[in-house]
């Protein structure tokens, strides 16, 4: 047999091929945090879930941004908590994943994030996602699917994960790939309005 060179996909977007019917799946977007020869692992990034992170979090202490969603990051593990973020002076404890977006590692950070003083926040702007849950794959589980046309790569983009309408995130990448490889759609929202 012959061996394939590895190709790490990290830092990319997977965007769901419109045939991708999966529930988990559907439309989405995934930023890879991970990608080894031994599996994947991302977090989708344009699902946002009808709990607020006021509510998810409860009354403990002040919390920013209260009445945003909580994202579901994927069917993985859905009580484990993710932040995405766009604040620099966090970068030395946290780790870059997409152009100008870290990932939180550590509880000074998510302090810092979710749960700082009016005041502090007015010093700097600060932008941030509250994921529940990630995207997981197993060894070439991921090879399989890209091979299959269930997923399309795209260079990630850090102000789309942030974007103020995550419902539209999918679209505006879906766009960008037919337009860089002259793709038509063929698959419409609603399989009925063939």
């Amino acid at each position: 047999m012959e061996d394939k060179q590895f190709h790490s996909l990290q830092g990319q977007f997977l965007v769901a091929a419109p045939h991708l019917r999966d529930a988990n799946f559907h439309r989405t977007v995934v930023l890879l945090l991970e990608h080894s020869a031994e599996g994947a692992m991302g977090l989708v990034i344009n699902r946002p879930s009808a709990l607020t992170i006021g509510r998810a979090l409860g009354d403990e202490g002040p919390v920013n941004d209260a009445d945003a969603p909580v994202f579901v990051g994927g069917p993985v593990e859905p009580k484990a908590l993710f932040i995405l973020h766009n604040c620099l002076a966090l970068a030395g404890s946290d780790r870059e994943v997409a152009p100008g977006i870290m990932l939180s590692g550590s509880d000074v950070s998510f302090e810092a994030l979710v749960r700082q003083t009016p005041t502090q926040k007015s010093q700097q702007s600060k932008t941030f996602r509250l994921l529940s849950g990630y995207a997981g794959w197993g060894a070439e589980q991921l090879e399989s699917e890209l091979e299959r046309g269930d997923w399309h790569v795209e260079q990630a983009d850090g102000q789309l994960i942030l974007d103020q309408d995550p419902y539209g995130i999918w679209s505006i990448c879906f766009r960008r790939i037919q337009r860089r490889f002259r793709i038509l759609d063929d698959h419409p929202a609603n399989p009925e309005w063939n």
